[in-house]
């Protein structure tokens, strides 16, 4: 944890690049002297000393290559490292020796032993390499030779099956000049692979023999600084990306031996596929709306068009009081309709700022910050005639004025995935999920929290799905990753027929709140993200407490009544603090101290509380929301917790009274 910690501390911006040459060019003037067809063999042949340096490498042809030499050092660089963030040179360096380790043992080449003999040394880059391919070569003898050009260190490149730019220099003077270059780069922008980095198993425990910790060890400090003139390069790199995935289905698949034959039938073929997909692209994007927002330049733009974020304030105020009107009508429902309006306006602060939950995402990857404090997904669920569908269909229409929903059985992965690619911002909405299809497809969906990050998507939807009573307890891996809203008031199938509330409110409210309240969060949104990338940050910026106070700051200008009590500032503690998401274990085993103390057993000397639940099932339920701080286990129907940590869990002391002792004797 100590190595981990470090490397949260070393990347630092640096005001100032190293060696700045003003944007001067060092530029090898040549005399052109003959062309020759030569082997890689023969190139390279003569020779007892290599140094080189190289992008995207064959390491079978490296190892081949080596065998020519008695001495050999090779930096490697990487075409897919673009801005050099921590991040990004971590797992390139991990990935490299992976793949060093892992071929080396496959090909029997003792690369350890040439190491340890300091015959043989590889590096790896940190920083910005020389986009150059160079190999310096020297002899015993005093014979030098620079070759230099396009071809990196493969078989392809030397073996004759592409085309390359391949030029040799020979002679003293030319290699002095090369020398010079490489060693700079070397000293300023790598890391030395040790043996002890090839030696151990790649678990995922051991970031502390990655090159780069080496070089902290030995040199006490690094300073990285991030290629922020790469993010043109980013962009364009991931807009390939994109578009070589939105093609892929429209693609023939290469035939057994890896060729794909094509002809213009082919080429036809594939350009109607791709006009369909576009054509289903577009019906979707009409259906669903483009929402995006630019905090950078504090604009919002629906459906191509930016937003208006300065409304008349008789049109704030007058959303305000109609969602006010909407949340008073709970109060007509049956159970805990307290609850049920805290939670509810817990849901409602998660979905208004749901559309900055993708930038906020990609700037905690950028900056190695966590990802649980901003999440995508949510989850509404309980008893039937609770107004979940109406309640998110009326958020929806405020923030967009349309209220477009997915049904349950057009729920899986796969079209989630591609809707949050074409969908921007608002909430895709899944109405009436089963148990059974949540099982099947929402949790493996909600457990993919990938999704994004590689891509540094900024613009995608957060996913909501509603649920009537079926859906049980969910499990850790799902609330740590969801808001959940779990309601237990509704109201009969009469009071739903003659509420006119919802009707109303929905008819007339406008998205001119939401529009204040966007202009609003753009302004903290950014100041968040500048929080995120400050390295002396303490936590991960609460976006979730920022945007409470912007909510409350309107309701607040809006009424000169008092806010009513459900209406507070929250923070992520209000949403995934353990006693949140374990709720419904919590108020079950708090109601049934009170109304069944028989189904208790406590054991002092053992430190132990044992619930019986009733029934297996029950118990499960009921273990998959206990934080492990309990140690639960079951038993069949019966539940075993640790008995202090329980106490302080449910608030409960757990002490039987004379009396409950008396009638159990």
């Amino acid at each position: 944890m100590e190595n981990l910690s470090m490397f949260g501390m070393i990347e630092e911006a640096q005001t100032q690049a190293k060696n700045s040459r003003h944007g001067n060019l060092d530029v090898v003037k040549m005399e052109f002297s003959g062309a020759e067809t030569v082997s890689w063999q023969d190139l390279f042949a003569g020779f007892d000393t290599l140094h080189a340096i190289t992008y995207s490498s064959g390491i079978g042809f490296v190892y081949r290559l080596l065998d020519l030499f008695e001495q050999a050092e090779i930096i490697f660089g990487c075409d897919e490292v673009i801005s050099y963030s921590l991040q990004e040179v971590m797992a390139y360096q991990c990935k490299m020796v992976e793949r060093i380790r892992e071929t080396a043992g496959k090909m029997k080449v003792d690369l350890v032993s040439r190491i340890d003999q300091g015959t043989l040394r590889f590096y790896v880059a940190h920083s910005v390499l020389s986009h150059e391919k160079i190999y310096l070569l020297s002899a015993a003898d005093g014979r030098k030779r620079v070759i230099m050009g396009s071809a990196n260190m493969s078989f392809s490149a030397f073996g004759g099956h592409q085309r390359e730019n391949i030029c040799y220099l020979d002679g003293e003077e030319a290699y002095q000049w090369y020398w010079d270059c490489y060693c700079q780069l070397r000293e300023e922008s790598t890391d030395q692979i040790a043996k002890d980095s090839l030696l151990c198993a790649d678990d995922g425990e051991n970031l502390e023999q990655l090159p780069i910790a080496r070089t902290i060890r030995t040199q006490k400090a690094l300073v990285l600084q991030p290629v922020e003139e790469a993010k043109e390069e980013v962009r364009f790199a991931l807009d390939v990306k994109n578009l070589a995935d939105k093609l892929a289905p429209s693609v023939p698949k290469p035939d057994k031996k890896g060729k794909i034959l094509l002809s213009p039938e082919k080429i036809k073929s594939i350009r109607r596929q791709v006009v369909a997909t576009k054509t289903k692209e577009k019906e979707l994007q009409s259906e669903y709306p483009q929402l995006q927002v630019f905090p950078d330049e504090a604009i919002v733009r629906l459906n191509g068009t930016d937003m208006d974020l300065n409304p008349p304030k008789e049109d704030v105020a007058r959303d305000v009081q109609l969602f006010l009107n909407y949340m008073a009508g709970y109060e007509k429902f049956h159970g805990d309709v307290a609850g049920m309006q805290r939670r509810y306006f817990e849901f409602a602060n998660w979905f208004f700022c749901s559309p900055f939950m993708a930038c906020m995402r990609d700037i905690a990857v950028r900056y190695n910050q966590n990802l649980l404090p901003y999440p995508v997904f949510g989850l509404i669920y309980g008893q039937s005639k609770a107004g979940k569908t109406s309640f998110l269909e009326t958020l929806l229409k405020m923030m967009i004025g349309q209220k477009p929903k997915l049904s349950a059985p057009d729920f899986t992965r796969s079209s989630i995935e591609n809707l949050k690619r074409t969908v921007k911002g608002a909430p895709i909405i899944v109405d009436d999920l089963t148990q059974t299809r949540f099982n099947q497809h929402a949790i493996e969906t909600i457990k993919n929290d990938a999704f994004g990050v590689s891509d540094h998507l900024l613009q995608y939807p957060a996913v909501v799905i509603s649920a009537n009573e079926d859906v049980k307890a969910v499990a850790p891996e799902v609330t740590r990753r969801t808001v959940i809203c779990r309601v237990q008031a509704g109201l009969t199938n009469t009071e739903v027929m003659r509420s006119s509330v919802v009707r109303t409110v929905q008819r007339e409210i406008g998205t001119s709140f939401y529009r204040e309240y966007l202009r609003k969060m753009l302004e903290v949104v950014s100041d968040l993200l500048e929080e995120m990338k400050d390295d002396a940050s303490e936590s991960a910026p609460d976006i979730l407490a920022a945007s409470s106070q912007v909510l409350l700051g309107i309701f607040s200008a809006c009424t000169e009544n008092d806010l009513p009590s459900y209406m507070r500032p929250l923070t992520l503690e209000d949403y995934f603090s353990e006693k949140v998401t374990g709720r419904y274990a919590r108020e079950t085993i708090r109601n049934a101290w009170q109304i069944s103390r028989s189904s208790f057993e406590i054991s002092e000397r053992a430190n132990e509380l044992r619930y019986n639940a009733g029934a297996p099932w029950e118990a499960d339920r009921i273990l998959k929301e206990l934080p492990e701080t309990l140690e639960p286990h079951k038993s069949r129907e019966w539940l075993i917790m640790n008995l202090e940590e329980a106490r302080k869990f449910f608030d409960i002391p757990f002490k039987k009274s004379w009396l409950d002792r008396f009638r159990k004797g």
